[in-house]
Formats: C-alpha cells, sequence, structure tokens
C-alpha cells in the first residue's frame, strides 16, 4: 500500500488541473466541516497544455500533466518523472452522493509506470479523509471489488485483482465507488464508462 500511496501522491498533484479539460460536470465546493488539511499533493498545479500524440512535455521530469487525447467521458495523459513516463486514464464522477454532502473533488485514475513495472494500477482520490486501512466497495454491474482505503485516496484491496477491475470496467457501462468518511459519512460516487477503453488504449500506446 505504501508504494501506491506514494505513486498516488504524484498522480493526484496533476489531477484537478487535468480534469478541467475533461469534464464539464460540477465542481464541488470544499467540505465545510472542520477535517485535516489536504496533503500538498492534492493542491492544483497549473493547468497543464494540451499535448499533441507524440509531442514531449515542455519541460521533462517536471511531472507536468500532458493530454493526450480525449475519449468521451475519459481522458489520456502522460507526465515525466524522475523515475520516466506515467501514463494514466483519469474520471471524475459524474453523480456523488448524497448531494448535501459536500466533499473535494473525487477522481480514477488507471496508471501505468513502465519504469517501475506497473500497469493499469487502479486508484481513487475519494475527495475526503476515510479511515486508514477501512473498506470500501467498487461495483462494475453485478462484479464487485473490495476496496482500501488510506487517507482520502482507495485502492483495490487485492492488488491482483487490479486487471480483473480494469476489464470489468471496459466492458461495464457505469462504476459505483462506496466509501465512509473518518467522521462516518457514508459516500457514493458513480462514473460512466463511455471512452474508458480508448484512453486505455492511447494509455498502453504511450507507455507499452
Amino acid at each position: 500500500m505504501i508504494r501506491r500511496f506514494v505513486a498516488l501522491r504524484v498522480l493526484a498533484a496533476c489531477a484537478a488541473a487535468a480534469t478541467l479539460s475533461l469534464s464539464s460536470g460540477p465542481v464541488f465546493a470544499q467540505e465545510t466541516q472542520k477535517k485535516p488539511p489536504a496533503k500538498p499533493a492534492a493542491k492544483p498545479p497549473a493547468k497543464p497544455a494540451a499535448a499533441k500524440p507524440g509531442t514531449k512535455p515542455a519541460a521533462p521530469g517536471g511531472g507536468q500533466p500532458m493530454e493526450l487525447a480525449k475519449f468521451g467521458d475519459w481522458g489520456a495523459y502522460m507526465s515525466e518523472t524522475s523515475k520516466g513516463k506515467v501514463c494514466y486514464a483519469l474520471a471524475t464522477p459524474k453523480e456523488r452522493l448524497p448531494k448535501s454532502l459536500k466533499r473535494d473533488p473525487g477522481y480514477l485514475f488507471i496508471a501505468s509506470r513502465p519504469g517501475e513495472g506497473v500497469r493499469n494500477e487502479v486508484s481513487v482520490v475519494l475527495g475526503f479523509p476515510a479511515k486508514d486501512g477501512g473498506d470500501g466497495k467498487a461495483t462494475v454491474g453485478t462484479t464487485s471489488f473490495v476496496l482500501v482505503t488510506k487517507g482520502t485516496a482507495a485502492w483495490v484491496k487485492n492488488a491482483a485483482e487490479d486487471a480483473a477491475f480494469v476489464e470489468a470496467i471496459r466492458r461495464g457501462q457505469q462504476l459505483t465507488v462506496e466509501a465512509t468518511s473518518r467522521k462516518g459519512n457514508a459516500s457514493t460516487d458513480r462514473y460512466t464508462l463511455a471512452g474508458v477503453a480508448q484512453a486505455l488504449d492511447r494509455v498502453r500506446k504511450e507507455c507499452p
């Protein structure tokens, strides 16, 4: 989990800016209840420049996200880090329930880091602090996967199921992520899966 947490910090640092060009959905307000300060990695950087296929980042090694392509509700992105390329498919929830519960924006990443031998690693930014080691659930159709939470993030609890998770969302139409905050508030995020297969194919092409 520690390795995944560190990797997600890199992705989360890019997410808010990257999704400005991805989603036309509502931006959710910061949670008004008291909560621990947001991790520095979750603060949005400057908006990334869109990159045409084959175009290198303006500042290699800077970790700034470069948009490779948009497919429906999903985008394909790439950034350069000290360990090489990081490529990921990214989406934001289309619906967040209960609507009365205000929280930070949520994201779902499916990342590949060829330099580290990592492919299709699934990560979720919940948008609120959850219990470390707590359980959540991701459901695609009739198939469910147990999530484990840490801070404001969640992952498939059994990392060996990442591949099955990715295959499920390739075939599915909607993904539901359920988790509970440290304060006991149950939250549900619903993602549409239109374009996810194409975004994943673009990620694989950029980070083979």
